[in-house]
């Protein structure tokens, strides 16, 4: 037996003797294992796991902050000057975190050490300007230039520009049209709502509101800077039609544009009504909408817009839950700094530290397990969301990924919830039984017909909406991807289901995607090391040998891009540049999920098992955490990136509890 402490110095047993599974613990750590390693993993975990459990809620969750870019900050800004609620403390301390995070050139990227982006760019230069920045000086002019030699306004992404006509800074009639008359397309037929992803969807429904008004409200000064020539900010318009897809919706969009000219009388009024309900009908309990920042912001202003007042619950529900989107801090001066996170991450923070704390050694039992078992299990959702459009007899049972999002739960967070709960001695575990049972449904009936899982919707693989000339920032779908779908078997081989004929077609589909290198692709994690960090350990848990040609080619691959140091990393860039595909600066998250693979596969007296291990204990701090300013995360890769501030503590803590102890117990391997 393997005793470990739970953080507080109490020796734990592992998780078999605390009531979970009986299967055969792995065998003890080979003899002649370098004592000096282990010693050190022993030390670096016992320090992450205190750190971790200090950092729980008193109510029993996790959640570290959620970091994207500074357009959430901007876009803020811009909504409260629209509203007429800007005050000059949140300009100032946004403002001070807007120019932290501008590069030496006068830029702004979306992701740690990224290349400048010309929106954003815009965007963050518009916020300095409403908190006072002038155009002259160096900062401003820096930016400015750079945005005028890379096309100006008229290069910017359309939602930039949305934001801009809201002030006169650009022409509605330059912007593409989205008709609020799409609420009544039938849910058959194409482009209809429940086509686009639901990030996609609530976003949507409100701007065809804005889009239908065409508010301008006075703008406080001219942008006049940032037009390579602000007599003739429109580029010249192109002669001719292009052929093809983007022929055909450039010409609807054409279309949309003349039927303005008529869509007067009952059938706007209805279809800008029913647009309405839809938003209100979807507001949380906490004021939000899907928990995410961005439809939240558009769906204010188009309420506003129909009249509603900022003392109507709505939108006073709705102002006050973006103000719990924002994290307020201080600079090296003292004075106050506001970021805003584009949502927030509790339920998925939460089972990934139960996780990781059980893994390392921490009693099953342990009081801060305990707790946090209950408060997941308090969030289960159950009730039908936007998903029973596609899936109307599926009772529900699913999780979410933020604290109040019940319309939206996502099929990635349940899995991983119920891979929590499963390692949790709980006191009531047929409470959690019922739970787990509830989720196993919901997830087999969000299977997609190719075999796979998608985050939120099931079958959400529509090519048109990607197509619409409004749709030219990030995924607006939500197809099934390698990442979720190994969550969920694994999720369904904890439960006894690998032979499942619907965990098989899972592990077909994972097996099918494997790329030639080995490796998986990330859709939400960075990127091929997370996707194959994801599927290894899934298969591993179906059943399938480690001697498998898709394990070892994965083995292969990971070996072949460890870092002379030690780690792995993999930038943001390999979504959009081969050359990149797992390469970049070590971090703690991803050289723990190409450990976590390595483990499952059986590597763990290898020598990059070792060099990986020895990297996490000697770049740990004093504290037990590590530091980890790059990006990890997607919410669409390349496009919109994430920091997540607790993914640097819960996978090395992951990895460094299965180096120590072996895999959490699995059901039988299959021997084919």
């Amino acid at each position: 037996m393997t005793a470990t402490t739970d953080g507080t110095g109490a020796v734990a047993p592992r998780a078999a003797e605390a009531g979970q599974s009986t299967t055969a613990p792995p065998p003890s750590p080979a003899a002649t294992e370098p004592p000096k390693i282990r010693e050190a993993a022993e030390r670096a975990a016992a320090r992450s796991a205190e750190h971790l459990l200090s950092r729980q809620d008193e109510q029993g969750w996790w959640k570290g902050d959620l970091e994207t870019n500074v357009t959430m900050d901007a876009e803020d800004l811009l909504l409260r000057q629209f509203l007429g609620i800007r005050d000059e403390r949140t300009t100032a301390a946004a403002a001070r975190w807007i120019r932290s995070q501008q590069r030496p050139d006068g830029t702004w990227a979306t992701f740690y050490g990224g290349p400048p982006e010309l929106s954003t760019t815009i965007e963050a230069y518009t916020a300095l300007r409403l908190a006072g920045d002038p155009p002259d000086a160096p900062h401003m002019a820096a930016a400015s230039a750079w945005v005028r030699e890379q096309g100006g306004i008229a290069a910017s992404r359309v939602f930039t520009r949305i934001w801009l006509a809201l002030f006169g800074w650009w022409r509605w009639t330059d912007l593409p049209e989205l008709p609020p008359e799409i609420m009544y397309l039938p849910k058959w037929f194409p482009l209809n709502i429940y086509d686009f992803g639901c990030w996609a969807r609530q976003t949507i429904v409100p701007l065809t509101i804005v889009s239908a008004a065409r508010p301008v409200r006075p703008a406080p000064f001219s942008l006049d800077e940032l037009h390579t020539d602000p007599r003739r900010p429109l580029p010249a318009r192109r002669t001719g039609s292009s052929g093809g897809w983007q022929g055909l919706f450039q010409r609807l969009d054409k279309a949309l544009h003349a039927y303005r000219r008529i869509a007067v009388g009952p059938l706007r009024r209805s279809a800008v009504d029913a647009a309405a309900r839809w938003i209100i009908e979807r507001q949380e309990n906490d004021g939000c909408w899907g928990g995410i920042q961005p439809p939240a912001v558009y769906s204010v202003i188009a309420l506003h817009l129909l009249g509603y007042d900022l003392g109507h619950p709505v939108l006073r529900a709705g102002l006050e839950s973006l103000d719990r989107f924002a994290i307020w801090s201080e600079d090296e001066e003292g004075a106050p700094v506001r970021m805003i996170e584009a949502c927030q991450s509790p339920v998925w923070d939460t089972c990934l530290a139960a996780i990781a704390l059980v893994d390392a050694g921490v009693r099953p039992d342990h009081p801060a397990l305990v707790k946090a078992a209950d408060w997941m299990l308090d969030e289960q959702i159950l009730r039908s969301g936007d998903w029973a459009v596609r899936r109307p007899e599926l009772p529900p049972g699913g999780w979410a990924f933020e604290f109040h999002n019940d319309n939206y739960p996502d099929i990635d967070d349940t899995a991983e919830v119920v891979l929590a709960l499963k390692r949790v001695a709980h006191p009531d575990p047929e409470r959690v039984e019922t739970a787990v049972q509830r989720a196993a449904r919901w997830t087999l009936g969000m299977q997609s017909k190719n075999g796979a899982w998608g985050a939120f919707d099931a079958d959400n693989t529509s090519a048109f909406p990607n197509r619409l000339p409004f749709c030219d920032f990030g995924e607006v779908v939500d197809p099934p991807s390698a990442d979720v779908t190994a969550h969920v078997v694994e999720m369904l081989a904890v439960l006894g289901k690998q032979h499942d004929p619907r965990t098989r077609r899972g592990i077909e589909y994972l097996l099918a995607e494997q790329e030639e290198s080995g490796a998986w692709f990330g859709r939400w994690g960075v990127n091929y090391v997370y996707g194959t960090g994801s599927v290894v350990p899934a298969l591993v848990a179906a059943g399938l040998p480690v001697t498998h040609p898709a394990i070892r080619r994965a083995v292969t691959w990971l070996t072949g891009v460890q870092n002379a140091d030690g780690g792995w990393g993999e930038d943001l860039r390999s979504y959009r540049d081969p050359e990149w595909i797992g390469r970049g600066a070590s971090t703690a998250s991803q050289t723990a999920w190409a450990l976590l693979a390595l483990l499952a596969a059986g590597e763990r007296d290898g020598e990059a098992v070792e060099r990986g291990v020895a990297w996490l204990t000697e770049t740990q701090r004093e504290d037990g955490s590590w530091d980890e300013p790059h990006f990890t995360g997607t919410g669409f890769p390349w496009d919109f990136s994430i920091n997540y501030h607790l993914y640097r503590q819960v996978f090395p803590l992951t990895a460094l509890g299965r180096y120590l102890h072996g895999e959490p117990p699995s059901p039988e391997r299959r021997e084919d």
